[in-house]
């Protein structure tokens, strides 16, 4: 098993593809395992990976799309937690927290699509190959919970981790307050001395509060002078009167670091006994990540699952280079597909043509995709193609020339021949540019003849570009070899890109030396030089080609236009089982409205003769009674004349003889009712309605501008149309809302900045913001209003005391902006 030379992937542009890989993983993981990614030979791994791929494939054309969620690499933490006594750092448990999450709504994510058949036990999945990894994958539960009762969503220690943690911030929370307090005081007081200036705030220096003063008064501040500005303009003085309580915090600030390190530890024997399958589950999240950007290239590339065997085989169709098709589509370009087909009687594919017709680029192509294939990606082929499996790829491409090793550019080529001769066999796939170049044409053509032949020899498969004479009619005369032709548009005299096999290319040398503006003169001379035989040789060629064309061209619309008629055919049918459909429903309605006014004018008959008798047979109001039956039967009459008079109840259908549908779509009457219907109420409502939504047995239905729950058994549908209207409502309004509540609930801020406003502007905003902040289920918000004359301050507080979702608020912490900050929590 290996591929010549070691460079192959950036010769043939893989590389590129393998970044691409490398970017669309949303792990360090999965990029670790797109690095690892490497070329096999083995049926099974390979198969595996892309029916893997595929399965990824389909799932990202689901709604739902994949729950890849965010990965973090944990497994050097694991590692570190064996050892007893260790412990992770509060900075590394999220991303814990959060893979742990991934591993869970992965394993969830398959767990819901998998049956297992209760007799046998076989397990069912729509996705087999990736449900295989995903049955390894768990959610560890008791973990995820550990971590979540430690650790807030910011990533912080919560204060009830431990009793004695939430004592200690207690203390530390009175304490700092306490500090708040005397600093406000000593400030004060310095200001009113004229020692400071009155909008100084307290700095922090080694962990302790302290207070900027000028040097000049630094003698007037009782306390401990803890730094001094670079410029020496500014002292940092901690007062005397702080000095005490902040030796408590400090001690506070120990201790508590002490009882975190405790909890943290209790976390990790938490951890320890899962740490192996921990282990193994980031492994499979890597590999998924790895899977799913896989999958996302596939579907960049419009790359497919082709039919795979176990034995060498290539035939491929609309083929192309992944990374030249990325290319031309940012230039607004399209690219040309290959179709090609290689089998044990045309094994060896000797490709000939113009220069700059697309013999390198059909090489790179064959070379890429297959490289493809066998590193587990799918190909940029259509679905109906068929892979083999090579045990080695060889290429030979560009000028492999070294001034290091004394190397000229055909001693390389040779070098490589030998090389693809001592290692090719039946199993290899060699791939050669410019086959015989670089050197004297004559004995060039002739060795590069030879090495061919013991490539065939050997039963190695592959594609060779030349240009040499004798090797297209080697070709053309021996068993294993074919023939096959870049195509080039001599009216246009421009290439085609298009490969044809079967028949010799022309290098088209003396149309290219004329389209460059060669002089007529030297093409005339260059004529006479080869000989009429060489010209005319490549003239039948061109012949071959050109009728070659033409006949394809002509094979290509007969199918296409058969195809239309084949399209169109289906259309009509389809329509005409439609309107037999929406007939056959007319007809229905139109008994069931016979029915109605026959029920009717039963009514209207007992009526008439209830009267008669009532009026004992007086004579006149026995004619008005009978005048009264005329007129509702004249209105009877007219009624059923509409319901009958319905074109679709025709039942003769113009048009040519009938024929048997290939698929009878089921008749409107027959299917269930579905959101979107029309339907009227089964017990004679005449009122029109549209189902909105189904639950269970239950609809509902919007009449008009009234929205109500109807039984199904209840409505019929019915092919009138619903009143203008019907179909909105509150629905709108709701969904309009629900919008607005979530895009505001996503920008939402923990903070507001009232600074600057009037007082009835601030506290209005405020009063907004705090129904968000409940609304939204905020534990704490932060309420910036600023120090001044502390009346919006007090404003807003007053405020607050009314709001019964307000369970206490104090002022920030000094070194965060003490009381011009009004701390809220809910």
């Amino acid at each position: 098993m290996s591929y010549y030379p070691t460079t192959i992937e950036h010769k043939i542009g893989f590389d590129s593809v393998r970044e691409q890989l490398a970017a669309l993983c949303t792990s360090a993981i999965g990029r670790g395992c797109a690095a690892e990614m490497a070329f096999s030979t083995d049926f099974t791994t390979i198969r595996e990976q892309l029916e893997q791929t595929a399965e990824m494939l389909r799932i990202l054309g689901t709604d739902g799309g994949f729950p890849i969620g965010n990965i973090h690499d944990r497994r050097q933490l694991l590692q570190s937690l064996r050892v007893p006594g260790a412990f992770p750092a509060e900075s590394e448990l999220p991303g814990l927290r959060a893979s742990l999450t991934a591993m869970a709504d992965i394993a969830s994510f398959f767990a819901k699509v998998r049956e297992v058949d209760e007799n046998t036990g076989h397990i069912r999945t729509p996705y087999p190959a990736l449900d295989v990894l995903a049955r390894d994958l768990f959610a560890f539960p008791a973990v995820a919970a550990a971590i979540d009762r430690i650790i807030d969503r910011h990533g912080e220690i919560k204060d009830n981790a431990s009793a004695e943690l939430a004592d200690i911030r207690r203390s530390m929370a009175a304490t700092a307050g306490s500090i708040n307090s005397a600093m406000r005081r000593v400030i004060a007081n310095a200001v009113r001395e004229g020692y400071i200036e009155g909008d100084v705030t307290p700095s922090v220096r080694d962990g302790r509060l302290v207070i900027p003063v000028s040097p000049m008064y630094k003698r007037k501040i009782s306390g401990i002078v803890h730094d001094e500005s670079a410029s020496g303009k500014t002292v940092f003085i901690e007062p005397a009167e702080v000095v005490e309580a902040n030796n408590r915090l400090r001690e506070l600030s120990i201790e508590e670091r002490r009882e975190i390190v405790r909890i943290l530890i209790g976390l990790a024997d938490t951890i320890r006994p899962d740490i192996d399958e921990l282990l193994g589950g980031f492994d499979l999240l890597g590999l998924f990540d790895f899977i799913h950007a896989k999958a996302q290239f596939a579907r960049s590339i419009e790359a497919t699952m082709p039919h795979l065997t176990e034995r060498p085989e290539l035939e491929w169709y609309h083929a192309c280079h992944p990374v030249l098709r990325q290319s031309l589509e940012r230039q607004g370009k399209s690219i040309v597909p290959l179709d090609i087909r290689l089998d044990r009687d045309h094994r060896l594919l000797v490709i000939s043509g113009p220069n700059a017709g697309g013999k390198s680029v059909t090489l790179k192509t064959v070379a890429i995709v297959q490289y493809m294939i066998q590193c587990g990606l799918l190909p940029p082929v259509h679905d109906n193609s068929h892979a083999g499996i090579f045990e080695n790829i060889f290429l030979d491409i560009g000028d492999d020339q070294s001034i290091e090793d004394d190397l000229s550019t055909y001693s390389s080529h040779l070098r490589n021949m030998k090389y693809f001769l001592f290692k090719g066999n039946k199993r290899t796939l060699v791939l050669i540019d410019e086959f015989g170049g670089g050197t004297e044409p004559q004995i060039g053509g002739a060795i590069a003849q030879a090495v061919l032949k013991e490539f065939n020899k050997l039963g190695m498969w592959g594609v060779i570009t030349t240009h040499y004479h004798n090797l297209k009619q080697f070709a053309e005369e021996t068993n294993g070899l074919v023939n096959g032709s870049m195509l080039y548009d001599r009216h246009l005299m421009q290439p085609m890109f298009k490969l044809a096999i079967g028949q010799p290319g022309s290098s088209f040398a003396i149309e290219i030396a004329r389209k460059t503006g060669l002089p007529e003169s030297i093409i005339e001379d260059a004529r006479e030089i080869v000989g009429s035989d060489y010209v005319n040789m490549d003239k039948y060629l061109l012949d071959i080609a050109r009728d070659r064309r033409y006949w394809e061209n002509k094979r290509s619309d007969i199918r296409l236009k058969e195809k239309r008629l084949e399209e169109t055919l289906a259309r009509y049918e389809e329509e005409m089982e439609t309107l037999r459909g929406k007939r056959r429903e007319i007809i229905s309605e139109a008994r069931d409205e016979a029915k109605r006014i026959l029920d009717n004018s039963n009514a209207t008959i007992e009526r008439t003769i209830r009267d008669i008798r009532t009026a004992q047979a007086d004579k006149e109001k026995t004619r008005e009674a009978r005048k009264r039956l005329a007129a509702d039967r004249e209105a009877l009459q007219a009624q059923a004349d509409n319901a009958a008079a319905h074109p679709l109840l025709d039942k003769k259908t113009p048009g040519k003889k009938k024929q048997t549908p290939k698929a009878a779509p089921k008749p409107m009457a027959d299917r269930p009712l579905e959101p979107g219907d029309n339907v009227v109420l089964a017990d004679g409502g005449g009122t029109v309605g549209t189902i909105e939504s189904i639950s269970g047995k239950n609809a509902s239905v919007v009449f008009g501008q009234i929205r109500t729950t109807v039984k199904l058994d209840r409505l019929k549908r019915t092919i009138k149309k619903a009143p203008s209207g019907a179909k909105a409502g509150a629905s709108y309004i709701s969904s309009q809302t629900s919008d607005s509540s979530r895009e505001r609930q996503l920008q939402f801020s923990h903070e507001i900045d009232v600074r600057g406003m009037r007082t009835d502007e601030a506290v209005q905003a405020v009063m907004y913001y705090i129904d968000d902040a409940i609304q939204f289920n905020a534990s704490r918000v932060r309420i910036l209003h600023g120090t001044g004359t502390g009346a919006l301050r007090q404003y807003i507080r007053n405020y607050l005391d009314t709001v019964p979702g307000v369970a206490r608020y104090h002022d920030e912490d000094v070194r965060f902006g003490g009381p011009g900050i009004t701390v809220v929590e809910f």
